[in-house]
């Protein structure tokens, strides 16, 4: 899959068209998987927006895959580029790298590349605020990139939460029912918010309570 889709892409190289052809595809192994994915709440924006969601594991990538709205890319860590296969699907579709152990550079890819993309593009972008995977079904707290991107480019968030899926284990057929809701677009301006600080506290307590209920009626799902 990573191969062909490489070589497809070099015909249009770094085209955000281009991902929600792959997306569709990897989205796929949910049933693969013996995974059903329940959405909740359609509030998919028409424009550009930047999406942000909780990240547990690996299966996320493929969730996310699943449900991605056409032209919006992702940011990445560096180290996903020497994924064999992967790394250059994952470069060629258009999609950022950014080293998130260097602060200042992180902070030069935003402010350069992504307010720019959301600009001038017309491109969204999916985020994953915690920077770095749970393992958990708690939140992390938020870094602050993809809010200080919303606030500089004037576009909205919008927030998706996944239910636990770090208690699969992919041993049959049928592997229970992830639950992903994506909650209202949150416009700053409309808000009494200042900073980008504060922007993700509002939408880390916001998502960490919708977090829990979907989790809890996972629980349910799985008892029927």
């Amino acid at each position: 899959m990573c191969f062909f889709g490489s070589i497809w892409c070099l015909f249009s190289p770094k085209n955000p068209k281009n991902i929600i052809i792959f997306g569709k595809i990897f989205g796929i192994l949910t049933h693969v998987l013996g995974l059903t994915i329940k959405l909740k709440q359609h509030y998919f924006f028409k424009k550009n927006a930047i999406y942000i969601s909780n990240h547990q594991n690996n299966y996320d990538l493929i969730i996310a895959a699943k449900i991605v709205q056409k032209r919006t890319l992702t940011i990445g860590k560096k180290s996903l580029k020497w994924i064999p296969l992967f790394g250059q699907l994952y470069w060629l579709t258009g999609n950022i790298f950014i080293d998130r152990k260097n602060f200042i550079k992180s902070y030069h890819v935003i402010s350069n590349q992504v307010i720019t993309a959301l600009k001038k593009k017309h491109v969204s972008f999916w985020i994953f605020p915690e920077g770095k995977r749970s393992y958990s079904s708690k939140l992390l707290p938020f870094k602050t990139g993809a809010f200080y991107a919303a606030i500089k480019a004037n576009v909205p968030i919008i927030p998706i939460v996944i239910s636990n899926t770090n208690k699969i284990r992919l041993n049959k057929l049928n592997n229970g029912t992830i639950i992903v809701k994506v909650l209202k677009p949150i416009y700053y301006k409309q808000m009494n918010i200042q900073s980008e600080r504060q922007l993700a506290y509002f939408c880390h307590k916001l998502m960490a309570s919708a977090l829990e209920k979907i989790n809890k009626e996972a629980i349910e799902i799985k008892k029927l």
